[in-house]
């Protein structure tokens, strides 16, 4: 990342500090949480580092490990953590710049850090959602790297379809298809968690975590996978079957395929989150399946899985330009199976793009 976009992004957060009346913005990161909000201002990318933003300056704390790729990476004042631990260098930082009135991430520190800023007497004011909200609109580069994401994870995909059969389990086709995606250029899967391949009646599972069971011959499996490039994650779902779909399962399929399509068409700047999630539930409610549709339709990607805005019936966000959202009916059965068709799109004056299309949405039979 540039100096500029750097500069434009801190810019952006002192005045959003300067709204609410506030000296300065603590941001910190342990044991790689929150990572994401660091590397979107500073640019720096490290697993223990602490950020202090002023109306003036901004500065980074990091350790012994990390001070070389601190120097490339970023062009915030770098500062050595002492002999101490992060927040005690942190703590002599805030002191010498004389800062009492600052803003912090309660939902991203731990409970001892909340603990050593309250000692120091300071003013406090929760603003976990400020960064976030700035990381929501995506810039011509950031949208290339989702793009680039994008691409590899369907190329991989693609590439892993040649190796699915009956005897492979769904452990083993999780971890062929994040070999893929690494072999062909990106960061790995997922930064935080694995990627989700369930068959059979484990397909009602919307989040089902791979096991060694076997895939089997005419059991739908669902597949939700990803890429990381850059820092930048896509998020796509599809669905297989070995051998022969049955009528029940290309029913869901193209059930799922309407719901996707009119609410992916309806994508747009000025439309209410709700009522996109709203056009497909409809479809899916129509055909005798709402009670079976148990999540939001969707929700913002970009340097995590889940970013805001959310497409949600319960969401009152309106979407922008910049916004990149998935689109992700899914349909689930206990007692027979489930389907999800998930998609990514930039939201674009006048509509959206989406960023997936490399991926045909067919059911795939194998």
């Amino acid at each position: 990342m540039g100096p500029e976009r750097s500069d434009q992004r801190v810019d952006h957060l002192r005045q959003e500090l300067e709204r609410h009346q506030l000296e300065g913005m603590v941001l910190i990161v342990e044991e790689g949480l929150n990572w994401e909000s660091v590397f979107y201002l500073s640019g720096f990318r490290g697993s223990s580092s602490a950020v202090l933003i002023t109306p003036s300056e901004a500065f980074l704390i990091t350790d012994g490990r990390y001070l070389e790729q601190a120097a490339e990476q970023t062009d915030f004042t770098v500062v050595p953590q002492g002999k101490g631990s992060l927040v005690h260098s942190l703590k002599t930082l805030i002191r010498e710049q004389k800062t009492g009135y600052l803003g912090f991430e309660g939902n991203k520190v731990f409970y001892t850090l909340f603990r050593a800023l309250e000692e120091m007497d300071l003013q406090l004011r929760d603003l976990s959602g400020l960064v976030p909200s700035l990381r929501r609109f995506k810039d011509e580069e950031e949208v290339a790297l989702l793009e680039k994401a994008a691409a590899i994870a369907s190329e991989a995909f693609e590439k892993t379809l040649g190796s699915v059969s009956e005897d492979m389990s769904e452990m083993e086709l999780a971890n062929i298809l994040e070999f893929n995606v690494k072999s062909l250029g990106a960061e790995g899967g997922w930064p935080n968690h694995g990627f989700v391949v369930v068959s059979g009646l484990r397909s009602s599972l919307p989040h089902g975590v791979p096991t060694s069971k076997k895939l089997g011959r005419g059991e739908w499996v669902t597949v939700d996978f990803g890429a990381t490039f850059g820092g930048y994650v896509s998020d796509i779902t599809r669905n297989l079957v070995i051998g022969e779909a049955d009528p029940k399962g290309q029913e869901l399929h193209a059930l799922l395929l309407e719901a996707h399509g009119k609410a992916a068409s309806a994508l747009a700047p000025g439309i209410r989150c709700r009522d996109i999630d709203m056009i497909a539930r409809q479809v899916i409610e129509d055909a005798g399946y709402g009670n079976s549709f148990s999540h939001g339709l969707g929700h913002g990607i970009g340097l995590e899985v889940h970013e805001k805005p959310r497409l949600s019936s319960t969401s009152d966000e309106i979407l922008q330009p910049g916004d990149v959202v998935t689109v992700e009916p899914g349909i689930y059965l206990p007692e027979i199976g489930g389907m999800r068709l998930e998609d990514d799109y930039i939201i674009i004056p006048g509509g959206s793009r989406r960023i997936t299309s490399a991926l045909d949405q067919e059911l795939f039979q194998i």
